[in-house]
């Protein structure tokens, strides 16, 4: 397969198959506010940074797409990043458009994703790289993100700082996603532990899940990486998703 990697400035003609790309994230995660309010506005208006991958045989059918924006956290990155994570970065985003802030050097993976029938192939970790090169080529000198571990969501009560406790003899992390982040450079910086929030009445949540949601306390929902809270008197339940933010230095 002859892979080609470029961004939506270099491939404009592109962008109507990026916003359709297809995915397999659970239902609920869909529905984080902030995200259905400002994601779509804050990758458009950043065509540089973000990257599609696809087959040029079938250019109409996106192998993976990479979304990536600058991020204003004026932190030291060495003391750590803030809890809010994905949502953090999204509203200073936002925040930074609206005020028509100039970017700085660091920028913030927001998603990659890779076409369901090419999972398990090694093309997250070409996507990672060609990231990683083009925010360099941008001028970029770091890049964070906040990881959602892929098996996370299998051990869904234990605390993440747990779960990064799980490496292999070799000390790399046992999660394939965190492990493909480390070998290409990163380290983890942190926990994001409120990356995203969710809270929906509890029809919605039955809609989405299929579950009874019918009493008070944890939920263990599929593919969620922390149990979501069931508030039955008030007819709410509120997912807070845990992150890693890991950290790719790019000079």
């Amino acid at each position: 397969m002859d892979l080609q990697i470029a961004s939506l400035a270099e491939r404009p003609d592109l962008a109507a198959v990026f916003d359709e790309f297809p995915d397999t994230w659970p239902e609920f995660m869909y529905h984080d506010i902030v995200s259905e309010v400002l994601f779509d506005q804050l990758l458009r208006a950043h065509p540089e940074s973000n990257i599609i991958a696809i087959d040029p045989a079938q250019p109409s059918q996106p192998l993976a797409r990479a979304c990536a924006v600058p991020y204003s956290w004026p932190g030291d990155l060495d003391d750590g990043l803030p809890p809010g994570g994905y949502d953090h970065v999204i509203l200073h985003g936002a925040a930074d458009q609206a005020s028509k802030r100039a970017p700085g050097k660091l920028a913030a993976a927001l998603e990659i994703t890779i076409r369901p029938d090419r999972q398990g192939h090694g093309l997250s970790g070409v996507v990672l790289e060609a990231l990683r090169r083009n925010l360099a080529d941008l001028g970029y000198t770091s890049l964070v993100a906040p990881v959602r571990p892929n098996r996370k969501h299998e051990h869904p009560t234990e605390p993440m700082a747990e779960y990064l406790r799980r490496v292999r003899p070799d000390g790399l992390p046992t999660d394939p996603w965190l492990r493909t982040h480390v070998r290409a450079g990163a380290t983890i910086a942190g926990i994001a532990h409120t990356s995203m929030t969710v809270t929906a009445p509890l029809d919605d949540w039955r809609r989405w899940t299929g579950l009874r949601f019918d009493s008070d306390g944890p939920v263990i929902v599929p593919l969620a990486l922390a149990p979501v809270r069931c508030d039955f008197a008030e007819g709410i339940a509120t997912y807070v998703e845990p992150n890693v933010w890991m950290h790719h230095r790019l000079d």
